[in-house]
């Protein structure tokens, strides 16, 4: 379980990963926000959406947020974010027939930016500058077990 939640990459890519987390963390804590304050109704009540899906989206923005900052549990996190964005592109963009881009109206960007993001975290973990690292790393020399996820 410990290499799962955490294995070694050089502090190059670790400074990428943390610039991602950084800024992928404070935007979903942003957008997070106005829906942990009503998770269990923060969509219309014309949407069909059940209110513990809503309340697993507020969690996981919010939640997620919090913990891609710190970098505690970040798989995990990724995880979830992942799975929020792929619905809200196929439940939602997708059957609006929202573009990908475009310059005056809705598209679907920024959500396949955010999935995309949560995959690369959930394949490549944090990085070295993590709560992560220094929970789940070795403890014989303060880094992670060498050895890469099979």
């Amino acid at each position: 379980m410990r290499r799962w939640l955490y294995c070694d990459v050089n502090n190059v890519a670790s400074v990428g990963l943390l610039a991602v987390r950084l800024m992928m963390g404070a935007a979903f804590i942003l957008h997070g926000w106005p829906k942990i304050q009503n998770p269990m109704g923060w969509l219309p009540a014309t949407n069909p959406t059940p209110a513990v899906f809503q309340a697993l989206a507020a969690v996981a923005e919010f939640g997620g947020g919090i913990a891609l900052i710190l970098g505690l549990l970040t798989r995990v996190a990724a995880a979830g974010l992942a799975i929020t964005m792929a619905v809200a592109m196929f439940t939602f963009h997708f059957p609006q027939k929202h573009s990908f881009v475009t310059m005056d109206g809705p598209s679907w960007e920024l959500a396949g930016i955010y999935f995309a993001c949560s995959i690369m975290l959930l394949f490549s973990g944090p990085g070295r500058f993590s709560l992560d690292a220094l929970l789940f790393g070795n403890p014989r020399d303060g880094a992670a077990a060498r050895t890469p996820l099979p």
